[in-house]
């Protein structure tokens, strides 16, 4: 995770001290471990559950997230 955090969360924006360092960290925890799909699960994000149908009708929501640097994209429930 170290690498990925790095590329991914660290490389890119300009860190004004160490809380701002915690928020954005913070906010990357939660990002990787409820919305990053996984290439050991099948690109699966960690929380999905294959038994639970997905409305593909329904609007596609965007959320901004890590301050802005990385955006998610869930279906209207």
């Amino acid at each position: 995770m170290a690498g990925t955090l790095r590329r991914e969360c660290l490389d890119h924006p300009l860190i004004h001290g160490e809380r701002h360092l915690r928020k954005v960290l913070t906010e990357y925890e939660h990002h990787f471990h409820h919305h990053r799909p996984h290439q050991s699960r099948s690109l699966h994000p960690p929380l999905h559950h294959p038994s639970q149908m997905i409305d593909m009708t329904s609007r596609i929501h965007r959320r901004s997230t890590v301050t802005g640097l990385i955006n998610e994209h869930h279906r209207a429930a």
